[in-house]
């Protein structure tokens, strides 16, 4: 990490090329306390990353003024169009947002119309997640957002409750417990590829290594939206297959037994403290900035190709990068 001196404020301040930078990069942008700050310090803290972009900054600006300026500016900002994002949106919201929803779902999992309930709940909460964090430069319908919004809220509720029905004669009561993460990743396999269609459709824009757009890919949407999908799973996954194991042990305590109404909230806290480390380790496992080979462009998408090579000239790279989305 940078400790001195002028800091590019568009660039993170670790090592991207880094598991361990990634996951210390997002677990300072997703740190939860930012989901608490003003709208107006947000405001400013983006005009102060924007002056010091151009070098105007206020004199007798502190690094750690900036660095603490550009932390609220990725936190709320999105990165494709500098517009501030909706508070539930952000993934700085991940941890308070997920763990009370991932604790209810734990927690009142045996009647149909809580899993409908809860499930429908999650949906609409993923759902805004994952248009806050698309690739903005692929617009999406309202149609589109809501086609996305019904079946993937659909197939979360048909997941749970086949699940619940197959399981809950046949299952231990264990085994009853995983439901909602079954639920849940069928519901993200659907969520997300359906919210951000038109970049399998279009294509997305993909730059050279100075940031310049030379083509668009269909292929690169499709690698970052499955990166994508496969990080929210593994996101939620520890929350939701060893809490199980943990609280059906912890229920069969007598002192369990005697504070009933408190097993939902205990859940609730346990999931906040999975999450705490899962969200900034799940956004970290591929870079943000990802990238394909120009051969596999050349080879999946002619048409492309072609206009890349119209683009580059002779100077075609070995490698496009473009912004996965979170």
């Amino acid at each position: 990490m940078t400790t001195s001196g002028r800091i590019d404020v568009d660039k993170p301040l670790w090592d991207q090329s880094t598991f361990v930078g990634r996951v210390k990069h997002f677990a300072w942008v997703t740190d939860p306390r930012t989901c608490v700050v003003s709208e107006q310090a947000l405001d400013e803290a983006k005009r102060l990353v924007e002056l010091y972009r151009l070098g105007q900054e206020p004199p007798g600006t502190t690094y750690e003024q900036i660095v603490y300026a550009k932390k609220l500016y990725e936190s709320a900002f999105h990165p494709d169009t500098g517009e501030k994002q909706n508070l539930f949106g952000r993934m700085s919201f991940q941890v308070p947002g997920g763990m009370a929803i991932t604790g209810a779902m734990l927690q009142w999992y045996r009647s149909a119309p809580a899993v409908v309930f809860w499930q429908w709940v999650n949906q609409s909460f993923n759902a805004l997640v994952n248009y806050t964090n698309r690739n903005a430069n692929s617009p999406t319908t309202t149609t589109q957002l809501a086609v996305a919004y019904v079946s993937a809220t659909a197939s979360a509720m048909v997941t749970a409750l086949g699940c619940r029905a197959f399981w809950e004669k046949r299952a231990s009561t264990l085994l009853q417990r995983y439901v909602p993460f079954a639920a849940v990743a069928a519901a993200n396999c659907v969520n997300i590829p359906l919210m951000r269609q038109n970049e399998l459709v279009h294509g997305i824009d993909v730059a050279d290594e100075n940031g310049n757009n030379v083509a668009k890919s269909r292929v690169a949407a499709a690698k970052g939206i499955s990166q994508v999908v496969f990080s929210r799973i593994v996101m939620c996954a520890p929350g939701m297959t060893i809490l199980p194991i943990i609280m059906e042990r912890l229920e069969k305590k007598a002192w369990m037994q005697k504070i009933k109404p408190l097993h939902g909230p205990i859940q609730v806290m346990f999931v906040g403290c999975f999450l705490v480390f899962m969200v900034p380790i799940a956004c970290g496992l591929f870079p943000q900035r990802c990238s394909i080979r120009v051969s596999t462009l050349a080879w999946l998408e002619p048409d492309e190709y072609e206009v890349l090579k119209k683009n580059c000239g002779a100077n075609i790279p070995d490698r496009l990068y473009f912004n996965k989305g979170l």
